[in-house]
């Protein structure tokens, strides 16, 4: 099944396959009320450069066509969050900025699997969804996960009403 591009709906638009098994995992969680109808991951690109040239070169007229659109772009950012998401805030156009939401591992996922005790992506995925659904910050606050809090506080402002039942 997929999206309805003229109800409210969210891509993920993952940098690697690490990345997309977790949003996999987060999809695929069952007993949280998620509405997988409403979401799609899109096939990674290899590299947080190019989830920002996909994004503009692909997905910023489509922002604009359907205004119910919010996008996830999910990358890793390799020790380096404050200064990654400012440059690439700074490439998303003002007028869709409130939809389009940057999140990631501080460093890189293996290092998040590893500190979590080698759990698989996709478990991870599924513990990120309980988070969201329980509204908490039990994996979220995570040390390589953390930094995320402004844009995920901002992104439950907009996708949680419509992403779980």
């Amino acid at each position: 099944m997929s999206i309805n591009k003229y109800k409210p709906h969210l891509l993920v638009l993952p940098e690697d396959d690490a990345t997309r098994q977790i949003a996999n995992g987060f999809i695929f969680a069952q007993g949280f009320g998620l509405d997988n109808r409403v979401i799609q991951i899109l096939p990674y690109v290899g590299g947080w450069k190019k989830v920002l040239e996909d994004f503009i070169g692909s997905h910023f007229y489509e922002m604009h066509k359907y205004p119910d659109r919010m996008m996830v772009l999910l990358i890793d950012f390799d020790n380096n969050p404050e200064t990654r998401l400012l440059f690439i805030k700074k490439m998303i156009p003002t007028d869709i900025q409130a939809r389009v939401f940057v999140l990631g591992v501080w460093s890189e996922p293996e290092n998040l699997r590893s500190a979590l005790g080698s759990a698989g992506f996709e478990k991870i995925g599924v513990d990120l969804a309980q988070d969201c659904y329980d509204n908490t910050n039990n994996l979220w606050g995570h040390e390589l996960l953390k930094h995320n809090e402004g844009e995920l506080r901002r992104m439950i402002l907009s996708v949680r009403p419509f992403l779980f039942a």
